[in-house]
């Protein structure tokens, strides 16, 4: 890479398409019937993440955060050959100066804890091979689920690092600690039926009908109370974070203001009057 097209350029520019978060060469989202498409559009790389593209995620999700509109979040990769090849392979951190490299990891988790912070259900649907920084953007989703071909694998230690953006803190409250240990230390692939039986993704769906499935959760979700999905989200992290007494107190703190809403009423209304309810998220 040219001495004078840093990564903090890279970074810089990728800033710019804040004003305009649906436009990205490498990223794409589109917000249909409540649910955000979040999709790594780069098929014949690997859907491999850039610092353009990891700062447009982070926009996005930035922006996302004040959307009330939408219930749920999905991220996916173009194809089905690759969630993401992640961010670095040894020929790319080559051509990195020290410097960059760190900007680039300080970035990654920028955005993935942005995606992590958001108040939607995100759900990262698993198209392909995931590889390191790839694994750790699906670490940060609530749920997982991938097609029966997707395999994973953390391989950062056969180039004589760790992941950085997030895996030795997410993983281990998803496997245990001793297995997440053995996958980074190790790098070794895991198919889809081990990836089942690790918890690291709820469902195996076929590849033929994978993005049909995923859509057809997403909208399960999306149809629910937004108020209601949002308050279980906030409470189940507030256990794992905070610990449970702070999440009791949590939870009867929103209940009780959720009791009041114009979203219950809607519900019981609909309920009563059999139709569809309309909720507004108030």
């Amino acid at each position: 890479m040219p001495s004078s097209y840093s990564a903090r350029t890279m970074i810089n520019q990728a800033r710019t398409l804040s004003d305009d978060l649906r436009q990205s060469s490498d990223l794409l989202v589109e917000v249909r019937n409540h649910t955000a498409w979040i999709t790594i559009d780069r098929e014949e790389q690997g859907n491999r993440l850039t610092p353009a593209s990891l700062a447009h995620l982070r926009d996005t999700a930035t922006a996302l955060a004040k959307d009330a509109r939408t219930s749920c979040v999905v991220i996916s990769g173009a194809g089905a050959a690759h969630f993401s090849a992640g961010i670095f392979n040894i020929q790319l951190r080559a051509a990195y100066s020290k410097e960059d490299a760190l900007d680039i990891v300080r970035l990654a988790n920028d955005a993935f804890d942005a995606i992590e912070a958001l108040p939607q259900v995100v759900v990262g649907a698993l198209n392909g091979t995931v590889r390191a920084g790839g694994g750790e953007l699906a670490l940060a989703c609530d749920f997982r689920v991938c097609a029966h071909h997707a395999t994973m694998a953390f391989h950062e230690t056969s180039y004589a690092c760790f992941p950085g953006a997030g895996a030795p803190v997410r993983l281990p409250a998803v496997v245990g600690a001793g297995r997440a240990v053995e996958l980074m230390a190790t790098g070794r692939e895991i198919d889809a039926d081990e990836m089942l039986r690790m918890g690291l993704v709820s469902h195996v769906l076929p590849a033929d009908t994978f993005r049909a499935s995923v859509a057809a959760m997403a909208e399960k979700i999306a149809s629910q109370g937004p108020l209601g999905i949002r308050g279980a989200k906030r409470v189940a992290q507030a256990s794992v974070l905070q610990g449970p007494n702070a999440a009791h107190r949590l939870s009867w703190d929103l209940r009780r203001a959720l009791e009041y809403s114009s979203d219950v009423d809607e519900a019981i209304a609909a309920h009563v009057e059999q139709r569809t309810a309309h909720y507004l998220g108030r």
